[in-house]
């Protein structure tokens, strides 16, 4: 399993918001990450918790510019950014990134996955069920884990349609995105059966609320509910885990996968 690093350079992200407002910091956060185990590191300028606020292109590229290009001179692992906005990725890509994380796969535009195609990109598409601002307004399924699954089946057709090839895509749940805690179970429940195509799954649960709904933990005290979210996607047959705290994951998801043969 790869583990991918969390560099926020937002105010108001759930978790760690407003501790990475510095190019230096953020920087030498990410260079951290890295030491630590991270294989990518993945570098958002703009919150996408429940009912934030979107950003100006303008204000997320000078929150995430300067920390690409730092850390793509100075960082061994992959960089990705985290965007919903095909400026920012063209931007990202042509300093260094090699990895679009995209949380609105759901969108009909077709223009990130033109920015995607022409870089020859890697793409994480995620499945959210509405928006950031929307998104948590009682989310509703049938049977989340067939909709998730058939949600991914028409992307992949649709981004192949538009020049991205399915080798260039991973695939992403979308744990607390439009989803409530039931569904984030069963999707975490249910790894195995979302793995379509041969594509790599990335699972981000680190720090969420429906863990903190679960057992009543605030976000900084959900390291080991975390850390067995993330050993459980290891030994389930996960590709890519997206989390804050590397170092303890690293151990958490190498056991795992020795323990369950899944290396």
């Amino acid at each position: 399993m790869v583990v991918m690093g969390v560099v926020n350079t937002t105010p108001d992200s759930f978790s760690d918001g407003g501790h990475f407002l510095d190019n230096d910091m953020a920087t030498d956060h990410g260079l951290r990450l890295a030491d630590e185990g991270a294989e990518i590191i993945d570098i958002g300028g703009e919150s996408t918790r429940p009912g934030s606020e979107p950003v100006s292109v303008k204000e997320e590229l000078r929150r995430v510019m300067p920390v690409i290009e730092r850390l793509a001179k100075r960082c061994g692992a992959v960089i990705s950014i985290d965007t919903q906005k095909p400026a920012v990725a063209k931007a990202a890509l042509d300093a260094g990134a090699s990895i679009v994380n995209d949380i609105a796969a759901n969108r009909q535009s077709t223009e990130m996955w033109q920015v995607v195609a022409e870089a020859r990109a890697g793409y994480v598409c995620m499945h959210m069920q509405g928006t950031p601002q929307t998104m948590q307004t009682e989310p509703r399924y049938d049977d989340v884990l067939q909709e998730v699954g058939d949600f991914f089946s028409e992307r992949l057709t649709r981004l192949a349609e538009h020049g991205v090839n399915s080798e260039q895509v991973a695939l992403d749940p979308g744990i607390g995105f439009g989803k409530e805690l039931e569904h984030n179970i069963k999707l975490l429940s249910g790894i195995h059966q979302l793995i379509i195509s041969g594509r790599p799954l990335l699972i981000g649960a680190s720090r969420k609320s429906f863990i903190g709904k679960l057992l009543g933990t605030p976000s900084n005290e959900r390291l080991p509910a975390s850390l067995a979210c993330a050993a459980c996607a290891a030994a389930e047959g996960a590709h890519i885990v997206r989390v804050h705290d590397v170092a303890e994951t690293v151990q958490a998801v190498r056991m795992a996968e020795a323990l369950s043969g899944n290396r």
